[in-house]
């Protein structure tokens, strides 16, 4: 993607898409998804579900990689892969915690959930690609720890330690699946996975926060009815699926018809940071 039209697709989704959907989950009386009773504690509707989808879109839209997927395309550097892992794992805890604007139990239950559904979702991703592929990776793991951080983002202030633990498993799991199966049975190339893991990983939490904030399920939400909540969850969910999709398109569209969208094969065979920037990450020679 041309680094321009980079720049102007972050300024206009920001814009358009992604400010009227964090009015319409947390505005207030009168928002459309609040006042229809949609739990979305930090974001997995407003950041997850909506950023994964526009990536999705956007992948689609731009195409696949030179050489994609017959070329290998190994991470760069894992090394570098577990350090930014463990600084989001850090970070979220301000993400979720912070998200009661207070120091208080809720802020502590927020932070307690967010470690134990990472934790599960680490361990379960581990698992399924140990079960799978024979073998566990580093990769794996830390990207099932994402998958967990986004699942337990809209459940975090509402969700209990159990429902917390089962949430990861789920998220670890489904996510492994949606990152190496699905990708490879439709053939897009979403390249940091962010529909397999975020978008994936915010429909799953997204979902089940609404049962998970039930007192009979360990949870701390004012839901009577399971079933009810979980369908005003569905509609939520749905909502922003088509929100994001449909927005995002028509901007890509744009773009692509004013200034476009992809560098040419050329630039591409150079390297973005050469053909665009003139500098290099590292000097080897």
């Amino acid at each position: 993607m041309k680094f321009s039209a980079l720049l102007w697709f972050s300024g206009l989704w920001l814009t358009i898409v992604y400010l009227p959907m964090a009015h319409m989950v947390w505005g207030g009386p009168g928002s459309l998804l609040g006042d229809l009773g949609v739990l979305d504690f930090a974001g997995g509707t407003v950041v997850h579900i909506n950023a994964g989808i526009a990536g999705l879109v956007a992948c689609l839209v731009i195409g696949k990689r030179r050489g994609y997927p017959t070329q290998p395309m190994p991470p760069h550097n894992l090394g570098y892969t577990v350090i930014g892992a463990s600084l989001l794992w850090l970070g979220w805890f301000g993400f979720n915690a912070g998200s009661a604007a207070a120091a208080n139990g809720s802020a502590g239950m927020a932070m307690l959930v967010t470690q134990i559904a990472t934790a599960a979702a680490a361990i379960g991703w581990m698992a399924a690609e140990w079960l799978v592929h024979g073998r566990p990776s580093v990769l794996g793991i830390v990207s099932g720890a994402v998958a967990g951080l986004v699942a337990v983002t809209p459940a975090a202030g509402t969700a209990g330690p159990g429902g917390a633990l089962v949430l990861g498993l789920l998220a670890g799991i489904v996510c492994f699946f949606s990152a190496t199966k699905l990708k490879h049975k439709f053939g897009y190339d979403d390249s940091l996975d962010v529909f397999g893991v975020h978008a994936v990983a915010g429909i799953i939490g997204g979902l089940i926060t609404g049962p998970l904030a039930s007192a009979k399920l360990g949870g701390f939400g004012n839901v009577t009815s399971l079933g009810a909540q979980l369908w005003i969850q569905t509609k939520g969910v749905g909502f922003t699926i088509v929100w994001s999709a449909v927005l995002s398109l028509i901007i890509l569209k744009l773009l692509d018809w004013t200034i476009g969208l992809r560098v040419d094969e050329e630039q591409e065979q150079i390297g973005l940071d050469l053909a665009l920037h003139e500098e290099k990450a590292y000097n080897l020679s």
